[in-house]
């Protein structure tokens, strides 16, 4: 039995196997492990990590973290692969053709094949040819075989109990169309502290989500920005600089913005439309508080001797809204000592600019669990704590307008085209330097 397969290059070993999967019509309920080398079993051959084995923290190369196109090159090349280790099904993958692809067609599809896939549990080889022969009246061999399955199995046994998947290869697609195959990280070489965080993620449900959110970003597409948007979007922190100006502004003795300045903020801002309360002191008007913040923090403001005061870099910035828009793009996330911080809020940043719909802070909290992040006692975390653990890069982005101010039924955030092209460009100018 075989199948030819056309699949797309770049499909990692884990979406490989499921392709495999469906090709023979079985139902992922054993061990597997791919194998690259002269032969499966030999010295020289590579074995990738199949997800029980990653959990179970054996040393290795985990299958989702290789691409095919890394182990099947030049025509010819092989690649082996092994499912249920009792009834040892082995198979060898040799690539037959590398062709051009359009970015529309199927990534993956049956082309040709032959046999009835192999039932499960059926005892290997020796099982799937005594079922075949079983099952077929026509076979040479049925009534040996008829009598070898009830000597085996007992005379009661019913023969259809395990079910060959005829070859059918209209089947076969639909099932391989219905895999999630799409939308997987492209060849385009991932900025660094993408690449590292691919490897973080330990768990194969967490790797094809965050590769799926990967794709939708287009980090392959050029950023550019226009001085009107970048206008737009720099606002906040053009008025806070022009506000603060040579003079600098006196804080308050617990060292906030006074509330005349906190005022303002929240009358010519617009602060008003997504905060509550009498927005006259800084601590208790959060969007004027993490404005200030981030600006100190993206280098544009600092204390000294009690002021609030321009730096050289603030200075410079006053009068070019294209440069400080890439200047707080470059910025986030911010660098931090607490790796979990850094990683939120690169998710935050890659959610954004795949323009996702649904709960963020959940997005974050799932993808910070696959890498392993939990609360003290074990449990999972929450959206709340995911929040938090982004919220340094999310308020840069709310500041400069990368979520819409209205909100659906379900009280999500939408990023904006703005906000999208924003956190693209943060993706690919990250880290600062």
């Amino acid at each position: 039995m075989w199948r030819r397969l056309e699949v797309a290059s770049d499909l990692f070993l884990d979406d490989f196997h499921d392709v495999i999967q469906a090709a023979f019509g079985w139902t992922d309920s054993h061990l597997h492990r791919f194998g690259c080398g002269s032969q499966y079993y030999s010295d020289d051959t590579e074995y990738y990590l199949c997800p029980f084995e990653v959990e179970e923290g054996e040393t290795g190369v985990p299958e989702d973290q290789v691409r095919l196109d890394e182990v099947l090159v030049e025509i010819g090349d092989k690649l082996f692969y092994t499912y249920d280790f009792g009834d040892d099904w082995q198979h060898t993958i040799r690539l037959e053709a590398v062709v051009c692809r359009e970015d529309r067609v199927p990534r993956a599809v049956c082309t040709a094949g032959r046999g009835p896939g192999p039932a499960e549990d059926c005892g290997g080889v020796y099982g799937y040819e005594l079922i075949i022969a079983a099952t077929d009246p026509t076979h040479a061999d049925h009534a040996d075989a008829v009598a070898e399955y009830a000597r085996c199995f007992g005379d009661a046994a019913d023969l259809a109990w395990f079910t060959t998947t005829a070859f059918d290869i209209e089947e076969i697609n639909e099932a391989l169309a219905a895999l999630d195959l799409e939308n997987t990280t492209s060849q385009i070489d991932l900025p660094e502290p993408l690449e590292e965080l691919v490897h973080a993620v330990r768990t194969s449900d967490g790797k094809r989500q965050l590769r799926r959110l990967i794709g939708d970003a287009a980090l392959d597409q050029p950023v550019q920005v226009d001085t009107a948007t970048a206008t737009r979007m720099v606002r906040p922190y053009i008025w806070l600089l022009d506000r603060v100006g040579t003079e600098g502004i006196r804080l308050t003795t617990a060292g906030y913005l006074p509330p005349v300045h906190v005022d303002a903020a929240v009358t010519e801002l617009g602060v008003a439309r997504e905060w509550i309360g009498k927005g006259n002191r800084e601590s208790q008007t959060l969007p004027v508080l993490d404005l200030r913040e981030s600006a100190q923090k993206a280098g544009l403001l600092r204390k000294h001797r009690g002021k609030l005061v321009l730096t050289a870099r603030g200075r410079a910035m006053c009068g070019d809204p294209v440069a400080l828009w890439w200047l707080l793009a470059g910025k986030i996330p911010p660098r931090s000592i607490d790796a979990c911080q850094t990683q939120a809020g690169l998710i935050v940043l890659i959610a954004t600019a795949a323009q996702i719909t649904g709960d963020l802070n959940a997005i974050v909290a799932d993808l910070l669990g696959a890498i392993g992040w939990t609360c003290s006692d074990g449990t999972p975390l929450t959206s709340l704590m995911a929040s938090r653990a982004a919220w340094d890069t999310a308020r840069v982005l709310r500041r400069v307008g990368a979520f819409t101010d209205e909100r659906d039924g379900d009280r999500q955030e939408r990023p904006t085209p703005d906000g999208v092209g924003f956190a693209r460009a943060a993706l690919t100018s990250w880290p600062p330097s």
